[in-house]
């Protein structure tokens, strides 16, 4: 396929104010940059962590897949809050190669807040190290873990919500996939932010964006092979690797899914919510004009952000059936 660069979608001005101040957007990726991306991952301050004190911060660790190493969870809970609480379970970003239950995290606290949501953290192995289904593994791991255990922890285990970033968005897709392929656990929705959903890196969308924005075709094709080795793009990849995959998307829980106009993930994402409504399914689709892949991340006061995160309130908030 080939695509000129002069007929993708114009960036939002505040969006491409932020993409040509910042050094660290990712574009070009090669495999030797993952030890540079991992680098980069910080853990928030304990005040902004807990929002001001607002939260209780812990840890846990959990049993993984059969064979598997013990999962790492995060866990944040309203201080004083009595009762099961509705929670959101958390897949950080990171393109399958890096990122921590670190990031991103104080965004999805931030989004709960308002219906007083606990908020559950997945650290998750990484490619190419692991590669598929490692991840995958830890994050269903994890899910069950918290679903069996809601009472111990003081949430409502027919309130789970999933919900992730990027590659995080791709693995929750996966994750309630698998959920239903197993039959358990159940869940009360799926949150899909800006998702990292087909190998094939080959939508229009994909080529469209090949060197501009972030995260753009060439990074993509590098994360994917990393978490499938020798078999990215091929036919017989399954959709549990890749959810953008599943041609049968019935029977799966709500689902919420935002992504930019000017974005690689842009078509895979829009593909994916009419597989669900084809289905017979619920989907809430947004796409924001303008949007490069995380664009509220990279520019959180821009008007587009700010937007988009209302949305995913008003989304949580009838989900839940709470005004926030």
């Amino acid at each position: 396929m080939t695509v000129t660069a002069s007929r993708r979608p114009p960036f939002d001005p505040e969006v491409e104010a932020a993409l040509d101040a910042r050094t660290d957007v990712v574009v070009g990726m090669v495999l030797d940059d993952v030890p540079v991306l991992r680098a980069r991952a910080e853990v928030p301050a304990p005040e902004v962590l807990s929002l001001g004190g607002s939260l209780e911060v812990t840890t846990r660790r959990v049993p993984g897949a059969p064979g598997a190493p013990d999962v790492e969870l995060l866990l944040l809970r309203p201080v004083g809050a009595r009762g099961a609480l509705p929670v959101i379970y958390h897949v950080h970003g990171g393109g399958l190669v890096a990122g921590t239950m670190y990031d991103d995290v104080v965004a999805a606290a931030e989004l709960g807040a308002p219906f007083g949501c606990a908020v559950v953290s997945v650290g998750y192995r990484l490619a190419p190290e692991h590669p598929y289904p490692a991840a995958l593994d830890d994050v269903y791991a994890g899910l069950r873990w918290l679903v069996r255990n809601a009472a111990e922890i003081g949430v409502d285990a027919s309130r789970v919500v999933i919900e992730g970033v990027s590659a995080g968005g791709g693995l929750a897709a996966a994750t309630a996939l698998l959920a239903r392929e197993r039959g358990e656990p159940a869940l009360a929705g799926q949150m899909l932010i800006c998702p990292m959903l087909d190998d094939r890196n080959d939508s229009y969308s994909s080529w469209q964006m090949a060197g501009v924005g972030s995260w753009d075709h060439h990074a993509n094709a590098v994360a994917w092979g990393a978490y499938l080795p020798g078999s990215a793009g091929s036919w017989d990849v399954p959709a549990l690797a890749a959810a953008g995959r599943a041609v049968d998307l019935a029977g799966l829980p709500p689902a919420f899914v935002d992504v930019g106009s000017a974005e690689t993930f842009r078509d895979e994402a829009v593909e994916y919510a009419q597989k669900i409504w084809r289905a017979g399914g619920r989907a809430e689709l947004h796409v924001w004009p303008g949007g490069c892949h995380g664009f509220d991340f990279l520019q959180p006061d821009a008007t587009l952000s700010r937007d988009a995160r209302a949305a995913r309130t008003r989304w949580l908030a009838r989900l839940l059936g709470r005004d926030g």
